[in-house]
């Protein structure tokens, strides 16, 4: 399992209570783990995408540190909602993108095959997100589980150690995840 040599739960406590320099430390302290969590974000969901690794995590840090009130009582927690404010970034990038490309702002390019799948890759991102969103409102552990395991490239063992269940809880619970999101997504 990851992790860092700084003692997370200060740190974690402090950003709760909104001291903005305990969130700039755990910022500090998890960076390595959060770009490689966005690289993540970028290779699954966003291939064709002008977006680097570095600027997704630093928006997905300015994001976070607007908000108000925020509550991450364990690690998982916080790659959970890092993860979900990454992919929510990619998809409004995604969008923004695609509503230029309708006439938001009229470019002449070349025609490039590889690139031409990329309206049916934005659709597949939007629906994924608002498969997660249902499966958020009916089971809130699934689709977290979702956001560690698929978005956050977390194994089922590093789950598991982070849930205080077993490797095969885990297992079976990530085979639920995925029917209800196929549920959700037909």
């Amino acid at each position: 399992m990851r992790d860092s040599p700084v003692p997370l739960a200060p740190l974690v406590s402090g950003a709760e209570q909104g001291d903005a320099g305990a969130l700039d430390q755990l910022f500090a302290a998890l960076y390595n783990e959060l770009h490689r969590l966005a690289e993540a974000q970028l290779n699954r969901n966003g291939r064709n995408l002008t977006l680097g690794a570095t600027t997704l995590l630093h928006e997905a840090y300015l994001d976070i540190s607007r908000r108000e009130a925020l509550a991450f009582p364990e690690r998982n927690r916080f790659f959970a909602y890092a993860s979900r404010a990454m992919r929510g970034l990619i998809i409004d990038y995604v969008r923004t993108r695609g509503a230029l490309k309708r006439g938001g702002e009229i470019t002449f390019a070349e025609y490039d095959a590889a690139r031409a799948g990329g309206a049916d890759a934005a659709r597949d991102l939007e629906a994924l997100d608002v498969a997660l969103q249902e499966l958020a409102v009916l089971e809130p552990a699934l689709a977290e589980l979702v956001d560690l395991k698929f978005f956050c490239g977390f194994s089922f063992l590093e789950i598991a150690a982070l849930r205080g269940v077993s490797e095969r809880t885990v297992q079976r619970q990530w085979a639920t995840a995925r029917t209800l999101l196929h549920r959700f997504l037909t």
